[in-house]
């Protein structure tokens, strides 16, 4: 039998919104898992025989990257807000750059480090890789991690990190002067500060079979040819939304892929539906669907940490 896997943001509980049908799944769950690298977890569900494959590694190949013997790693265009005591991201601090932005940024990038074997490539999707021609083992994290925390936490860790690091600093001060921020900051857009780098892997000739398919939006996992909608039940697959339950990218995404999952779930032709966000998983199975006498509750409750549980009761309690 098959099984979906959905992934979502989850920023936290501000100014959240209900979700009716995702927290009915989840009343019918089974208790959450830790997820520690949901990416792992979810590439198992199409590709078993597949132990890991770093996204960079993927997107490079979707890109025009040299297809073996180099390192490549994800640059996202990111905009960062100085404290007096820190740097954080904000909830909307990814940014997506349209097709000029792009190239010129691109253009510009390989004009400076090119000659140090460093080099800018614009994939699908406007999404940037940038490759190296000698290997950065750094432990890394997606840029979604960072929304809405302090970005200290989630540095570069591991022999390479403080290359790693380096560069990033020299990309920071580079994109800081650029001629696109100030178009950027006469549009009143947010100003890019960096481009952090995550995801890293060696270059490929070729991607992993798949047995299934995948759908949303995520540098691993549009690799593999992202259907544009729920395809039926016609295999296992993983669904990556990149919105916030209840917001109005995700009325969109629950009409297109998780409404047509449950149909499928219930009806008995899906196993299996995994709801991945944060640091949780939860799984509701065709049998659990029936569990109609559950009451629901707020779908950010359901993939609050304890510290962030605590800190709201504490708020609550504080309420006049």
């Amino acid at each position: 039998m098959f099984t979906v896997y959905f992934r979502f943001a989850a920023h936290g509980p501000i100014n959240p919104e209900r979700a009716p049908l995702l927290e009915q799944l989840l009343a019918r769950a089974e208790a959450p898992v830790r997820v520690s690298d949901w990416r792992a977890d979810a590439l198992r569900i199409i590709a078993p025989q597949v132990d890991s494959l770093p996204p960079a590694s993927a997107a490079a190949h979707a890109s025009g990257a040299p297809r073996t013997g180099q390192w490549a790693f994800i640059a996202t265009p990111v905009h960062f807000v100085a404290g007096l005591r820190s740097v954080s991201m904000p909830v909307d601090g990814i940014l997506t750059l349209d097709e000029e932005e792009v190239a010129a940024i691109t253009f510009d990038f390989n004009r400076l480090f090119g000659a140090a074997g460093i080099h800018l490539h614009a994939a699908r999707e406007r999404l940037l890789v940038c490759t190296l021609e000698a290997p950065l083992r750094a432990a890394t994290h997606a840029p979604e991690e960072l929304q809405g925390r302090d970005i200290w936490e989630f540095m570069p860790r591991g022999p390479d990190a403080a290359k790693v690091r380096r560069l990033m600093s020299e990309i920071e001060m580079w994109v800081h002067e650029h001629a696109i921020n100030e178009r950027r900051a006469a549009r009143a857009d947010p100003l890019i500060s960096g481009l952090w780098l995550w995801g890293g892997g060696g270059t490929r000739p070729d991607l992993p079979a798949v047995h299934g398919w995948t759908g949303g939006k995520d540098p691993l996992f549009e690799a593999f040819g992202a259907h544009p909608h729920y395809p039926g039940a016609v295999g296992s697959g993983v669904v990556v939304i990149p919105h916030q339950p209840g917001s109005a990218g995700w009325r969109d995404a629950d009409e297109r892929w998780l409404a047509p999952a449950a149909a499928d779930l219930k009806a008995g032709r899906v196993q299996q539906l995994l709801l991945s966000a944060g640091h949780r998983c939860f799984r509701v199975s065709a049998r659990g669907a029936r569990r109609f006498w559950r009451r629901t509750r707020p779908w950010w409750e359901s993939f609050q940490e304890p510290a962030e549980t605590e800190a709201a009761d504490t708020q609550a309690a504080e309420k006049p």
